[in-house]
Parts: C-alpha cells; structure tokens; sequence
C-alpha cells in the first residue's frame, strides 16, 4: 500500500511538477510585463473573484464530495452507472456554476467595489477590475466541467492527465502574455485584458487534454439532468458543507487581498509570494492527498477504520517529509529565489524585498495547508460534513482576527503570517478529531517521523545559508547568471545534505521515496 501510494502520488507530481514550473513561468513573464502595477493588482483582485468560487466550488468541494459518491457508485454498481452519475453531476454544476457567473456579472461593480474600495482613489482602476472580473467568471463554469472529469479519473486510478491538466491554464497564459495582450491596444483595450482571455482559454484546455482519455475509459456524455436522483442530491448534500469545510484557505487568501488593496502593490507582491508558496504544496501535498482519497473512499465505504488510519498516516508522514524541507527552504533562499524568478524589466529589486518578505512569513502555513488537504476530504469519505465545516468556519474567524491585529504591525507581511498561523491552526484541529475518530493515527510513528525530519530539515537550512554567502562572494550581483548560480548552488548542497542526513536518521518515508524515483530509472525486470 504505501509503494503504491508512493508510485501514485510520484506520477500526480511529476505532472503538477510540470504544472507548476510552468505557473513560475507564467508568473515570471507577468512580473516582466506588469510587475506589481495598478494593471496587474486590478486583474489579481478580479481573478480573485472566479478563483475564490472555482476553489470553493468547482475543485474543492467537488472533489470532496464527488470522488466519494462516485468511488462508491463505480465499486458497487459497474461503470455504467458511474459514467450516468458524471453526466448528472457535470450537468447540475454547470447549472449551478453558470448561474454563479451570470450573477456575478450582473454585481460586478457592486462586488469589485466591496472587495477594493481603495481602488476608486486611482482613477479607471476600479472599473478595470470590474471589466476583468466580468470577463473572467465564465472560467467558473469551465473548471466546473474540468473538475468533474478529474474526479471521474481519480477515481478510475488515472492520475497522471487530470494533475497535467491545469498546465494548460498556464500555457494559455503564457501564449496570450506573449501573444495577444500586445494586441490589445489595437482594439482600444488595456493590455491586461489580453490576460483575462487567456484565463478563458486555459479554462477550455484542461477540457480538451482530459477528454480524450475520459473517453477512452468508456464515458459517453448524456445530456441529462436530475436533481431528484439520490446519488446526485449526495453529491449536492455534501457539497455544502464541503464549501465551508474547505473554504478556510482560500477565503483567508481572498481577506488577504481585500486588506493589502490599501497599500500600493501589496496585492501583487502577495499573489506573487502565494504562488511560489503553493508550488510545493501543489506538488507534494495535492499529489499525495489526490493519490490517497480513492483509498480512503474504498476503506470508509468498507467501514474498515483501521486501513483509513493507516492510509491517513501513511499520507501524513510522506507530506511531512517533502513539505517541512520545502518550508525551510523558502524561508532561507526567499530572497534569491524571488530575484531570480521575478526581478526584470518591470519587477524592480524593492518588488523583490517585499515579495521575499511576504514568502517568508507564508512558508510556515505549507505544512497546514498540506495537511488539510488530506483531513477534510477524510472527514467527507466517512461521511461527516458537519465537523470540517465548523473547524473551517473557526479558522476563517481566526484568520480574519489575526490579519486584522497583524497587518497593523507588520503591514502586509501581517497579512501573510497571520494566514500561516490560521492554516496550521486549522489542521491541528482537523487532525486532532480525525484521531478521535480513528481510534488515533499512529501519532507516535508521526511524531517520530517529524522530529527526525525536523532535524535534517534545520541542517539543510543551515547548508543552503552558508552555500548562498559562499557564492554571494564569488558572483556578480545583478547579473541573470549569478542569481541561477546562487540558487542552483545552493540548493544543491541543501539537498545533498537533507539526503545525508535522512539517511543517518533512517528516514523511513526518505527511503520510499527516493527509492520509488531510483526504480525509475533503475533496470526493470524482465
């Protein structure tokens, strides 16, 4: 179970990987042709609007509460009934999405200007922002679609093109960047709103790559509805307490963005910092979360309590072990990793001060995130919406008295932490009822585990400093080069000595991995 839990979860993130190195990229040519200007705050607050109700509805709470019903329909009634349930649940999210949008466009001024008041003090910014979220919410509507066939796959153990999917969202970003927002002024438009296109058009790519595959596994769309059909009205049940219960992350984020709009580009270098942030999280913690739920799914529906522990801390202890090394190491390289992704043309060296900043006291929130990510879906598998909805419900409250308290002292950066200390909060108490509920989760073996990782993590930080002021020495500043060379070096020597050190600690989940990446590569048997 944990070999194949460990092949699963290194195919999902050996995609996102890809996916997510090209959202670095994206956001590399966005910060050379925007930076952190009023264009490119306007179109973080709008996206902000569709992302918020694409996160809370289309993937998380469609993940939570589709993957379950359909595990279970698929395992007990054969494939025909499972692809007839994907038709009804495709269709009533795209009812349900499509009326969010329309909507949405219809109070576009009203909700823009809630949400960034301040933005009426520049002027054209708030009608900006307005332009672009109306331009932007049928995305909503398109991950909808996208995100019921990536729970159709998961749940058929097809992994690798659902986590390769959201790539192309960075693809059409990077082309229009590119290609269509020069053309924009030839048609009287900001440049920016050439970005707002190819929102919709990385919308429409993840479609099209998991179609073909979909297919493939027999799936032939109906074009039926119901919303009186029992698994449908499961689905719709869950799927409002799934909203709250995995809302606490993205709301805190959409607060975030709501406070920072007083202080001039403090909503871009946040967006900035959250997306290197999430690269990690997107890699290790959504590939081993995706790769266990069909397990845990089968396991609750089974009532077989003692293999969902299992697997809950299986999963625990291997996002332990890639995304505490990955915490400490944002927090040492932020500065020369920010530089070196960002800072050209328009993203000047005090946008990567403060982008730095912001990433530093984001970090720490990695590991709960992470965790979240594998508890609350738990909690939806053996059927309990009520809990992760009030410890949701708990942690936005926080978040926002923490922000509010913080951003006083800290500015922005406030913003940050305080989002950080609320995600770590939320999954303590999380996993806290889920043990209780289990009969506990091997919290010695974890905890273990965490000291150990905690101590080759500290040694790696340590290594990767002292590597940055070796070759801060030796290299120009400034210089494209120089920054690749501090960053490379540095965490090169940092991985040689995380890998050292697990491997003096006998690191169990450090062995199953880098074990799983060597038989890769390694001779196969015959």
């Amino acid at each position: 179970m944990s070999s194949r839990l460990a092949k699963s979860a290194g195919l999902i993130g050996a995609a996102t990987m890809a996916s997510r190195l090209l959202g670095v990229v994206r956001e590399m040519v966005l910060a050379a042709v925007f930076g952190a200007s009023a264009q490119m705050d306007a179109f973080n607050v709008a996206f902000r609007v569709p992302n918020l109700l694409r996160d809370l509805f289309a993937e998380g709470a469609m993940t939570a509460a589709f993957v379950p019903t359909f595990t279970r329909t698929l395992t007990a009634h054969g494939k025909e009934a499972a692809w007839r349930l994907g038709s009804l649940a495709m269709n009533a999210l795209i009812l349900v999405t499509a009326v969010l949008a329309i909507l949405g466009m219809l109070f576009a001024p009203q909700i823009t200007g809630a949400f960034a008041p301040e933005f009426a003090d520049i002027p054209g910014k708030l009608e900006l922002t307005t332009d672009l979220t109306r331009i932007m919410l049928p995305f909503l509507t398109m991950l909808a679609v996208a995100t019921a066939m990536m729970g159709m796959l998961n749940s058929l153990r097809r992994f690798f093109v659902p986590s390769l999917s959201p790539a192309m969202f960075n693809v059409a970003s990077i082309f229009s960047a590119l290609a269509i927002v020069p053309l924009m002024p030839y048609f009287g438009l900001q440049p920016i709103v050439g970005m707002a296109i190819g929102t919709l058009l990385g919308g429409l790519g993840q479609i099209l790559l998991q179609w073909p595959t979909l297919r493939r596994e027999g799936f032939r769309y109906q074009p039926i509805v119901s919303f009186k059909d029992p698994t449908v009205l499961e689905i719709l049940r869950l799927m409002g307490p799934a909203t709250l219960g995995l809302a606490a992350v993205q709301v805190n984020v959409f607060v975030n963005t709501v406070l920072a709009t007083g202080e001039a580009g403090a909503v871009s270098w946040l967006q900035y910092a959250f997306r290197l942030m999430y690269l990690p999280i997107g890699i290790f913690g959504v590939s081993i979360a995706t790769a266990s739920l069909p397990d845990i799914s089968r396991q609750a529906n089974a009532n077989d309590l003692p293999a969902v522990r299992g697997s809950v801390s299986r999963g625990l202890r291997m996002m332990l072990m890639l995304n505490v090394p990955a915490m400490v190491g944002l927090v040492v390289l932020a500065e020369p990793i920010v530089a070196m992704i960002y800072q050209r043309k328009m993203f000047t060296s005090l946008d990567t001060i403060n982008t730095a900043q912001a990433l530093m006291f984001y970090a720490p929130g990695l590991i709960g995130y992470s965790a979240v990510k594998i508890a609350s879906p738990t909690f939806y598998s053996l059927r309990d919406s009520r809990t992760p909805v009030i410890v949701s419900v708990l942690s936005v409250g926080a978040n926002l008295a923490l922000n509010l308290a913080l951003v006083r002292v800290l500015g922005f950066k406030g913003l940050a932490l305080g989002t950080a200390i609320a995600a770590i909060l939320n999954a303590v108490v999380l996993l806290w009822l889920l043990r209780r509920r289990l009969g506990g989760l091997d919290g010695r073996r974890v905890f273990v585990s965490l000291g150990k990782i905690g101590v080759a993590s500290a040694l790696m930080g340590v290594a990767a400093h002292l590597m940055l002021l070796w070759l801060a020495g030796l290299t120009p500043a400034g210089g494209e080069l120089a920054k690749i060379v501090r960053v490379a070096g540095s965490i090169t020597v940092a991985l040689l000595v995380l890998a050292a050190s697990a491997r003096l600690l006998r690191i169990q989940e450090f062995n199953e991995a880098t074990s799983r990446v060597l038989a890769r590569f390694g001779p196969r048997p015959a």
